[in-house]
């Protein structure tokens, strides 16, 4: 399905004021085929006049009805008697057959997104309001509720997303899906999760994620613009055929499923435990190396080997230790 343009029409205003020039001489034919009638002219263009004259005023609302209001950024797709023929675009006051028919399947449809959320669902029926057949070319943002996520190591994580959306082909968006609103909401979700079991959620070792089959440091935490990328361009894989534009994807939420967060939060604080000792550990070897170089250097005292390891542990304990150290002095001689 093409998208067709229809770039005439736009004489609404011309029709309207038309329209009610045919109807103020209708009520005046009416008067005056009444005054005839009452006044016993039975004739042929007295009858008919005021047969004229009535039609009209009882039908005359049917042309009304091709007159067509378009706001910026909005499209009108139009069937006639079941067949596309074509979309208005552009604003401005427009008259179109007035059997003509607007389609619109997500008139009622409205996603959790800007100005769209309610209650944290993702689909809801609008007001009557916002079910116009009009449809929307405007860029809009698709937040689509947080997912549950196996990541590619087996943790459950929480994820969730927000999409920068719009209309491109309104002939696609209307005839190619049943609703693309709905359509995209599940494209979305079924690409967030195609894209997250790719990722650990953090830097693990022998993980592939580019498929180039060497390990690498991708992770759903240090490369969320890369997963983000890639996210963009599954979903506009998928609602190309849709007529939709995907502008930008973002991630708004990431973290560890409850059930297992506080473990991973305890192993994170083991990590950086372990860090911090073995920073700890490498300065005061390289102290107490430091110690033995000067005593030795200046001849301040020769200690045997024994000696030698007792200062070693005396200093390691000091330097490693959580606590301030309680020295002990002796006033006696050295052995």
């Amino acid at each position: 399905m093409e998208e067709k343009i229809l770039k005439k029409g736009r004489n609404g205003l011309v029709m309207l004021l038309f329209l009610l020039l045919l109807y103020a001489a209708a009520i005046l034919g009416l008067i005056a085929c009444g005054i005839r009638l009452d006044q016993g002219d039975e004739s042929f263009p007295a009858i008919a006049g005021m047969v004229v004259c009535i039609l009209w005023v009882c039908l005359g609302w049917i042309p009304m009805c091709g007159l067509k209001i378009i706001r910026p950024q909005e499209a009108l797709v139009l069937t006639l008697f079941g067949k596309y023929i074509g979309t208005l675009k552009g604003e401005g006051f427009y008259y179109v057959n007035p059997f003509s028919s607007a389609m619109n399947p997500a008139a009622k449809t409205r996603l959790g997104q800007s100005g769209d959320v309610d209650g944290g669902k993702n689909v809801v029926k609008a007001d009557p309001e916002a079910a116009s057949k009009k449809i929307s070319l405007k860029i809009m943002t698709l937040n689509n509720a947080r997912q549950k996520i196996n990541d590619c190591l087996g943790n459950p994580v929480e994820i969730g997303i927000a999409v920068m959306w719009r209309v491109v082909d309104t002939a696609k968006a209307v005839f190619n899906v049943d609703n693309y609103k709905e359509y995209l909401s599940l494209q979305c979700d079924t690409a967030v999760r195609n894209i997250v079991r790719i990722y650990p959620y953090d830097v693990a070792p022998n993980v592939d994620t580019t498929g180039d089959g060497m390990a690498d440091e991708g992770s759903l935490r240090g490369s969320s613009e890369v997963v983000a990328a890639r996210i963009r361009e599954e979903i506009q894989s998928k609602v190309a055929d849709a007529g939709l534009e995907i502008l930008e994807a973002r991630i708004t939420y990431l973290a560890y499923a409850p059930e297992i967060a506080a473990v991973m939060l305890q192993r994170q604080q083991a990590s950086a435990i372990v860090d911090a000792r073995k920073m700890i550990v490498d300065g005061a070897v390289g102290m107490v190396e430091m110690a033995l170089e000067r005593l030795n250097e200046n001849q301040v005292v020769e200690l045997d080997e024994e000696r030698k390891a007792a200062m070693v542990s005396n200093l390691l304990v000091v330097l490693c230790g959580n606590h301030d150290a309680q020295p002990v002095v002796n006033s006696g001689s050295l052995y």
